[in-house]
């Protein structure tokens, strides 16, 4: 699996409301930005995604512009996708057009019993922002 296709792979993993976690480098640098969050870490970044999958459901992720490059074991995405989810305590349903960006890079052979299934790829940093912020 490529970059590229690791990428639309998360995507399909947010969807689906499966584990998060495995697509992301277990590194201390490892960092996630997200619409009113800031993660640090693989271990922040784990407890975060494994917290946003137990309060939220049916996800809308409509990818529009994907763009990556890959360069030998590093690559690059950009993409704006329209995002959408019901808080599962409170019922709320969120809706945001976003913009992501991020880098990813090969580790052929890292952590293969919770590596998504085909991909080396592991995204090290990862940025989703909404134009006008959470409100």
């Amino acid at each position: 699996m490529d970059a590229e296709e690791t990428v639309r792979t998360y995507y399909d993993a947010l969807r689906a409301g499966d584990a998060l976690a495995p697509f992301f480098a277990r590194d201390e640098t490892t960092v996630k930005f997200g619409i009113g969050e800031k993660l640090y870490g693989f271990a922040e970044i784990e407890a975060g995604l494994d917290a946003q999958t137990e309060t939220t459901d049916e996800w809308v992720v409509d990818s529009d512009s994907l763009r990556v490059t890959e360069r030998d074991d590093h690559a690059w995405f950009s993409d704006e996708v329209d995002m959408a989810w019901t808080h599962l305590r409170s019922g709320t349903r969120y809706a945001f057009e976003t913009r992501w960006s991020g880098t990813l890079e090969r580790r052929p052979g890292a952590e293969p019993a919770e590596a998504p299934p085909g991909t080396p790829w592991r995204f090290v940093a990862m940025h989703v922002s909404a134009p006008g912020g959470t409100e």
